[in-house]
């Protein structure tokens, strides 16, 4: 059974309630918040939001976080079965999650990945989603880091002509000749720095202009034109 296609909350183990509180904050934003854009995903999207490239670069896009720390693809599932996405209509989704899913094999990862964009497609017929490749992760090569790597490969396969996905490649030049990633780039070999925030998010920020200037040419053209 792939645990990645099984929506589920995190449980709460320290008693605390904070990714329910978190879920719940959310939901809140979207009654009170328009948004062009949201990101929704694990630790990578939520540490996007505390950089200067979230701060000069996405956000003048009337972009929402909807990132947890540690999430997994059934977390993310539950979540926006659970309405992180029912109150609201953005015209970009753009979805990272799956590195904390390394207990799965790369094919349960992809079709979890799948499964979710097959979701937020029901929830938003005419949203365009944008899927950023896997990062790779671990200061030297692992066997984590090769499995990631897979997942991307996959990926490219499985959402070629898929409509209004895109795939966006933000792994490559991370890994150095000898096989590692610098601190420079990811400070724990994980979360990225604002270096490595920048090398990975600007080919996403370049993307999101070609898909919002897009969606406004659309409207402001006339039939007759």
């Amino acid at each position: 059974m792939n645990t990645c296609k099984l929506p589920a909350p995190v449980e709460d183990g320290d008693g605390d309630h904070r990714w329910i509180s978190i879920h719940n904050r959310f939901l809140s934003e979207t009654r009170e918040k328009d948004a062009d854009v949201i990101f929704v995903g694990d630790s990578i999207i939520q540490a996007l939001q505390h950089t200067d490239v979230w701060n000069e670069l996405f956000a003048p896009l009337h972009c929402l976080n909807f990132g947890i720390h540690r999430d997994k693809i059934e977390n993310v599932l539950w979540r926006i079965q659970n309405g992180e996405l029912d109150n609201i209509k953005p015209k970009v989704v753009v979805l990272h999650v799956g590195t904390n899913n390394h207990t799965n094999t790369p094919e349960e990862i992809k079709d979890g990945i799948i499964e979710l964009i097959n979701l937020i497609r029901e929830k938003l017929p005419d949203v365009y989603i944008v899927v950023p490749t896997l990062l790779p992760r671990g200061q030297h090569p692992n066997s984590v880091r090769d499995k990631l790597s897979q997942v991307n490969e996959l990926l490219k396969l499985n959402l070629e002509g898929l409509p209004k996905v895109e795939l966006v490649e933000i792994d490559k030049g991370f890994i150095q000749p000898d096989g590692s990633i610098s601190h420079h780039d990811m400070h724990d070999y994980l979360l990225l720095t604002n270096a490595g925030s920048k090398k990975a998010f600007e080919p996403v920020h370049e993307l999101l202009l070609q898909l919002l200037n897009e969606g406004e040419t659309e409207k402001d053209l006339t039939p007759s034109e």
